[in-house]
């Protein structure tokens, strides 16, 4: 993690959304998107954001499947942002590749890699790899026990129920990081914060809907978990992964970011029965104590600030974008994100520190 004084990193998630732009219908291929996801982090780079991140998904509406090849492709024009997955499905991958690819990631970025593991909101790994949904708990809980054997020692000897045992094999490349950070990231499941808190790894939590401020009790269970296993709370991070876009005014943020939002959020919702997204949910969730950090650079800064209160959290993702937006407005959001809300943010939290 960066070293801050105010111990608080703001950054980019995406999930290389690739979908026909709601207000031109013009389709963007999933090559171009990748190409863009690669100018987005030179950008993020240079607007002094902390980190970017990419989902893997494996589905026609995303072109994010192998976010370590991305990651990697930006690592030799970036210099100091730091380079993870958000997150990798770990149920339905093998753990020694998973290192393997960002500590290749790790070694080309001289030390900025990071996994976020995670079992994934969709399923549609699962299949496509031979995996059953049955075993839907078990395969993370086994693959998360082999990633960090194998993070800690260059020779494993394993054995579990999932993928062959492995007796006394080195894995390479060794990464810069020792460790190669592996934060865990979950949806709000109370199981997966005492998980996390057990084993003293940072978590990330995905708050697309509701209060933010709800979250707070699984802050509670983490710190708990950690306090009984022995770790330092004060040394846990927590991070948070929400939706949202900066413009230049709030009217100009909201205008833009809610077509393609409700697009999208429309198409999983129909997969998912949820009822149709419409301008009065989108209106509620950019309220000050909503998940939707929709706004100019101001706003969007005083409800990082909120969060900050409510959950202590020391990462913050925003999701940029829902669904297929232009290029340019895109890369906007990120610049006003680095060079106008993350020196508000920052200069507030030095400002409270000094208080104590």
């Amino acid at each position: 993690m960066t070293e801050r004084a105010n111990d608080m990193e703001i950054g980019i998630s995406t999930f290389l959304e690739a979908t026909a732009d709601p207000v031109t219908g013009k389709a963007i291929s999933h090559a171009e998107r990748l190409r863009n996801a690669v100018e987005e982090i030179v950008v993020a780079d240079q607007a002094g954001l902390d980190v970017y991140g990419i989902g893997e998904h494996h589905r026609a509406d995303y072109a994010a499947s192998a976010p370590a090849v991305v990651l990697a492709a930006a690592a030799a024009m970036t210099k100091r942002i730091r380079l993870t997955s958000a997150v990798t499905v770990l149920s339905s991958d093998d753990p020694v590749r998973v290192y393997q690819a960002f500590s290749t990631l790790d070694g080309l970025s001289n030390g900025r890699a990071e996994i976020m593991a995670g079992r994934g909101s969709f399923i549609e790994s699962f299949p496509l790899f031979g995996y059953s949904l049955d075993n839907y708990d078990e395969l993370f809980e086994e693959k998360l026990e082999l990633l960090l054997k194998i993070r800690a020692s260059e020779k494993v000897t394993w054995q579990g129920r999932h993928r062959p045992a492995i007796h006394n094999l080195g894995v390479y490349p060794r990464s810069v990081q020792d460790p190669l950070p592996v934060w865990i990231a979950s949806g709000g499941n109370p199981q997966s914060a005492v998980r996390a808190g057990m084993l003293g790894l940072p978590i990330a939590f995905a708050i697309i809907g509701g209060m933010p401020e709800r979250f707070a009790p699984l802050v509670e269970l983490y710190k708990e978990a950690a306090k009984r296993a022995g770790h330092d709370p004060a040394k846990l991070q927590i991070a948070t992964h929400s939706h949202g876009f900066v413009a230049d005014t709030t009217e100009e943020a909201a205008e833009l970011f809610f077509p393609p939002t409700q697009a999208q959020m429309n198409v999983i919702g129909r997969e998912r029965g949820w009822p149709p997204y419409d301008r009065a949910a989108y209106d509620a969730a950019r309220s000050l104590r909503g998940a939707l950090y929709v706004g100019d650079p101001e706003y969007v800064a005083e409800k990082i600030l909120l969060l900050r209160k409510h959950l202590g959290v020391t990462r913050f993702f925003l999701h940029v974008n829902v669904g297929t937006m232009p290029h340019r407005e895109v890369l906007r959001a990120i610049e006003l994100l680095g060079t106008r809300v993350a020196p508000i943010v920052r200069k507030e939290l030095a400002r409270l520190a000094g208080q104590q």
